[in-house]
């Protein structure tokens, strides 16, 4: 086999079988065929497509370039979550002690964050204590007995994945279908988990902006899960301003803690529940929707799901006291109120610019090497569709400098006001089965 040949195939737009599929990305993860020639595939791909087969054949073959992670000695049906991402994302600290207190064990694989804010295990450590390195055999042990545990990325997952995405963010070929559902499900499906639930965000705070571009993903995801024997559900839910209120680590640990409670904001809640109540019946816990969101209410309500979370962080380590009293967490030194300059409605917050925000503030990385501040952020007061009068607070900054001119100015140009009433987003567009 020749790569150029291949590379012609599929400029012309034809079929590539597994063979040549396997012969590419095992030649590209032993450094036997050159960037330029992957390039090249990777731009073929990105305007001719893939059809279902290759994108199963690529995810897998991807999935075979390194280490896969074996959960077989964890009892029961193994779902993972994965979030598309976003600003205010904390679906997974609330996820997690959720499904396990109803019996469903989660064995979650997370990575440090690079972006707006830190990534799970980022914001888990913002209690005190808690702790990742945990050996593999420690961590089966934990979740067969409380049901859930967090490690962080270990072994070599997915090299061809690593390298080629590295390419494609310098090639002009990120924004390929093909290829953004075959990175995101070769990492998930190396991870080990027998079920797969995605979480694929639409909004301008978002991979995916629009909802048709979004539908198209959640679909070819779904499709590569179930053509690998993963059984795979995706919801469509909105990004378009930041779920929750809180931006920041700290801050969305204690709103999590909020959430558990039954205290937490409605549309973190409502989607938490959805995403949720998928996991419980993939797991085989409840035969349908409905029951399986029952279940989980009940355990919000007698206080197990929070009991859970409490012992989930002392068994790694972690001040599980925080749950009852978060003013142990990270606290920033200064809380700064942006006053609104008008009168009106909240009609748009654009919410990548939330996130830029909560990022000049150290919530997140600009750089692999950058420091994050656990304890800064940004506290949402108001969300589309809130009246708002002048002076009220839009969002308080947490900050641990006094200088938030720059920050404050990215507020005000992510907030709009109009004089008419509007509707909040909808949260959640579609389920794709």
């Amino acid at each position: 086999m020749r790569m150029v040949d291949l590379i012609e195939k599929k400029r012309n737009g034809h079929e590539l079988n597994k063979a040549e599929i396997d012969f590419i990305i095992e030649g590209y993860t032993k450094g036997d065929l050159p960037d330029y020639q992957l390039s090249a595939f990777a731009m073929a791909i990105y305007f001719q497509g893939m059809t279902q087969e290759e994108r199963v054949n690529l995810t897998q073959a991807m999935v075979e370039s390194g280490d896969q992670i074996d959960l077989s000695k964890i009892e029961g049906i193994k779902v993972d979550k994965h979030s598309t991402g976003g600003v205010g994302d904390t679906t997974t600290l609330v996820l997690g002690p959720l499904v396990a207190a109803v019996d469903v064990p989660v064995a979650k694989m997370s990575g440090r964050g690079l972006g707006h804010t830190g990534g799970t295990i980022d914001k888990l450590e913002a209690v005190p204590g808690f702790h990742v390195e945990i050996t593999n055999e420690e961590f089966i042990r934990l979740v067969n007995t409380n049901k859930i545990a967090v490690i962080g990325q270990s072994g070599d997952l997915t090299p061809a994945d690593k390298k080629l995405y590295a390419l494609r963010d310098v090639t002009a070929t990120v924004d390929s279908i093909p290829l953004i559902a075959s990175s995101i499900m070769s990492k998930k499906i190396a991870a080990g988990a027998d079920a797969i639930c995605l979480d694929v965000k639409t909004g301008n705070g978002a991979f995916m902006k629009k909802l048709e571009d979004a539908e198209e993903l959640a679909k070819a995801m779904v499709e590569i899960g179930k053509g690998v024997g993963r059984n795979t559900k995706a919801i469509i839910s909105d990004m378009s301003q930041p779920l929750g209120f809180a931006v920041g680590n700290a801050l969305e640990v204690k709103e999590a803690i909020d959430t558990l409670k039954g205290e937490g904001p409605e549309d973190l809640t409502e989607l938490c529940l959805t995403l949720g109540s998928h996991m419980v019946v993939l797991a085989e816990k409840a035969s349908s929707l409905d029951e399986a969101r029952a279940m989980l209410q009940e355990v919000i309500k007698n206080g197990k799901a929070l009991e859970s979370f409490k012992t989930f962080l002392s068994a790694q380590g972690g001040d599980a006291s925080v749950a009852d009293d978060p003013s142990k967490l990270p606290d920033a030194a200064h809380k700064i109120e942006v006053p609104a300059k008008e009168d009106g409605y909240i009609s748009e917050i654009v919410a990548e610019k939330i996130g830029v925000a909560a990022m000049k503030l150290g919530a997140g990385r600009a750089t692999k090497e950058s420091e994050i501040d656990l304890a800064v952020g940004i506290m949402l007061n108001k969300k589309v569709g809130d009246s708002v009068k002048k002076g009220d607070s839009l969002v308080t900054i947490h900050s641990n400098s006094e200088d938030v001119q720059e920050v404050m100015d990215i507020v005000y140009d992510s907030y709009s006001t109009v004089a008419e009433k509007v509707e909040a987003p909808t949260l959640i567009y579609k389920e794709i089965h």
